[in-house]
């Protein structure tokens, strides 16, 4: 039974202290608690600063609409605009209060947020749904298979169920995994011989932290364009083409952010090229949790156990910069067995599922705001 709602876009504040920063903590606040009902912990939830930091991104234009029921904020979506490629495209990320749910709440919302879009010249629009492990196994014989062909979402769900009414179509899976920190001081001497052997000498590791050495800059760039293309295992990746000028751009944006990025490449010896990086992202507010980023390693070296010699030394230098870290997380598609494998000898389990979803919306023509 639907309710009354009002959508109302969210103000941002100047600081999360300011006085008319109420909603947008309320706003936050809502996020959290969604993240606690569907994970079991707020892991994965933004703080109100590290929000506030993020919003704050020359690459993405960030507006947030809210739902609220009387003077309560009971839902939020959070509309994503790039603004370097992909001008046809908003993302959404849409969070209602489980006690608020299947009370038309979601859709108005939605339909509010489509509209936004709408009128910003989007046409092509990406929602997720996210699914933990339990649900996987509770609605199992009943699935969902994206269009990709790998993967599936429970199909009893009520997220797949609110996706599929409101005219989205499942694209893509991307299965959602998580690691203890430390790694077993055994099993690090154990993979890191075990990839030595492999690789017999013919590789050298480079580490940075936050800004790559000059030297490697046009490399990275290189090998982060090419991870969107034939490059072997990869996980993390955008559209973005990168050059060293973005590269550059890119990294001050992160340290502007507070965030730090540790960084593990690997230099092919007798070519003196880089053939693979890994990189790890480390949050301003908190750094307990962390965040697997891009993965790569060009076809023409694997069969090394490359991917498997930087990720575990980027994880043994993360723990030494960064020692409060307990847990990292990383999202990979489920055909990229390569990786899957990797991160299984790693330690990280699966933790659940996230569906992307998309709608194409009327082109209106040119942007009317």
């Amino acid at each position: 039974m639907a309710i009354n709602v009002r959508i109302e876009r969210l103000y941002i504040p100047d600081s999360v202290d300011a006085a008319d920063a109420a909603d947008f903590l309320a706003a936050v606040e809502v996020g959290r608690k969604v993240r606690m009902d569907t994970w079991g912990s707020d892991d994965l939830a933004y703080t109100p600063m590290e929000k506030l930091l993020e919003l704050d991104d020359p690459y993405e234009r960030q507006v947030i609409l809210v739902a609220k029921v009387e003077d309560e904020i009971v839902g939020t979506v959070d509309i994503a605009l790039p603004l370097a490629d992909n001008l046809d495209l908003a993302e959404f990320t849409l969070d209602i209060l489980p006690e608020y749910q299947r009370q038309g709440v979601g859709r108005q919302l939605l339909e509010a947020a489509e509209h936004f879009a709408r009128n910003e010249g989007r046409t092509m629009i990406l929602v997720d749904t996210n699914h933990p492990g339990a649900s996987l196994h509770e609605f199992a014989p009943e699935q969902l298979v994206p269009g990709s062909g790998q993967g599936y979402v429970p199909l009893g769900s009520r997220e797949v169920d609110f996706a599929q009414r409101t005219g989205y179509t499942l694209q893509h899976i991307e299965q959602f995994s998580s690691c203890a920190l430390p790694l077993d001081s055994k099993l690090v001497a154990e993979l890191e011989a075990e990839a030595q052997e492999a690789n017999n000498g013919r590789y050298r590791l480079h580490h940075w932290t936050d800004r790559c050495p000059e030297r490697w800059l046009e490399s990275v760039a290189a090998l982060e364009n090419q991870a969107g293309g034939d490059a072997g295992p990869v996980e993390g990746t955008d559209d973005i083409v990168f050059d060293a000028r973005i590269l550059r751009e890119a990294e001050e944006v992160t340290i502007s952010q507070g965030r730090r990025t540790v960084v593990t490449a690997v230099e092919h010896i007798a070519t003196e090229t880089l053939v693979g990086l890994t990189t790890i992202s480390v949050l301003a507010q908190r750094q307990d949790v962390v965040f697997q980023d891009d993965t790569v390693v060009l076809q023409a070296h694997r069969g090394n156990k490359l991917g498997l010699l930087i990720k575990v030394a980027n994880m043994e230098r993360l723990t030494e910069q960064f020692p409060a870290a307990r847990v990292i997380y990383t999202w990979n598609a489920p055909e990229n067995r390569y990786l899957l494998t990797v991160n299984h000898q790693l330690g990280f389990t699966t933790a659940g599922v996230t569906g992307i979803w998309q709608k194409e919306l009327p082109d209106l023509g040119p942007s009317r705001s």
